[in-house]
């Protein structure tokens, strides 16, 4: 059974700080580049920055969703990857003390070292963005998830011991049920990181051809020195992410039902 959802003026107060905060950031940009005298090129104002974002919009609207789609199937990599090596791992400590170490190597090698090498293997496409995102996204899932099937309450436990279950039903019936709110919580982040593996492929990936992501066209926009245009792409990446965000937390909610709740207070 889901959370109840709050009203919706509650929401729209819940919104209201963030919101100003907003506006009072907004127009202290503005009022800066006016003062100061600030060139177009160093920080265009957010006035330009929304005429950029305008003029620009089919572009932009096209990158936002190849991004989108790869950070999408690469959170659904990670995910399905990250859950079946967690599971895996709780099953047996060996496995997990004798891999465990090497997935630590993989999330703290820079992407940016190995990006190349992913385009060698993968080629110049969409393929090897989405494998940049999951690489990045792959490291918090698994690592709530695994400590999710290991959080056991030692009375469920003995209790499954005492009715002789075996592995696969206290997988199924015990230790699956108690990490949905673990694996909740890594979607969580992963979300994010997702967007920003997406983008970090398309960088590399763009420059070997014309390819039409939010990373690609940022590179591309930035050689030409067009400021304005390249924050317009960067506002549409933190808007993705929240997009994201937003998506992870219903669908957990949708989903997990019950198993959730609390890990997003």
């Amino acid at each position: 059974m889901s959370r109840p959802r709050p009203p919706l003026h509650r929401l729209v107060l819940e919104a209201l700080p963030a919101l100003a905060v907003a506006v009072a950031v907004v127009a202290c940009w503005q009022w800066a580049v006016g003062h100061w005298k600030i060139p177009a090129y160093l920080l265009p104002s957010p006035a330009q920055v929304a005429t950029a974002l305008w003029e620009k919009r089919v572009v932009l609207g096209h990158a936002f969703w190849v991004t989108a789609r790869a950070a999408v199937a690469g959170l659904a990599a990670a995910a399905v990857v990250g859950t079946a090596l967690a599971i895996l791992f709780s099953q047996s400590r060996l496995v997990r003390t004798a891999l465990y170490p090497y997935v630590l190597f993989l999330q703290t090698v820079p992407i940016v070292a190995i990006a190349p090498l992913l385009i060698t293997w993968s080629g110049y496409g969409q393929r090897t963005v989405i494998l940049v995102s999951a690489i990045i996204a792959l490291f918090p899932i698994l690592s709530n998830m695994t400590a999710g099937l290991l959080a056991l309450d030692p009375n469920h436990r003995d209790l499954f011991r005492i009715y002789r279950a075996g592995r696969r039903p206290t997988l199924v019936r015990l230790r699956l049920p108690t990490a949905m709110g673990h694996l909740a919580l890594g979607l969580r982040i992963s979300c994010g990181l997702a967007v920003i593996g997406a983008i970090v492929g398309e960088f590399f990936v763009g420059r070997g051809g014309d390819f039409p992501g939010l990373g690609a066209v940022m590179d591309r926009w930035l050689t030409m020195g067009k400021t304005d245009a390249l924050m317009a792409a960067v506002l549409l990446s933190s808007l993705l992410g929240l997009a994201m965000f937003a998506a992870v937390n219903l669908l957990t909610d949708r989903l997990l039902g019950k198993y959730v709740q609390g890990t997003g207070d």
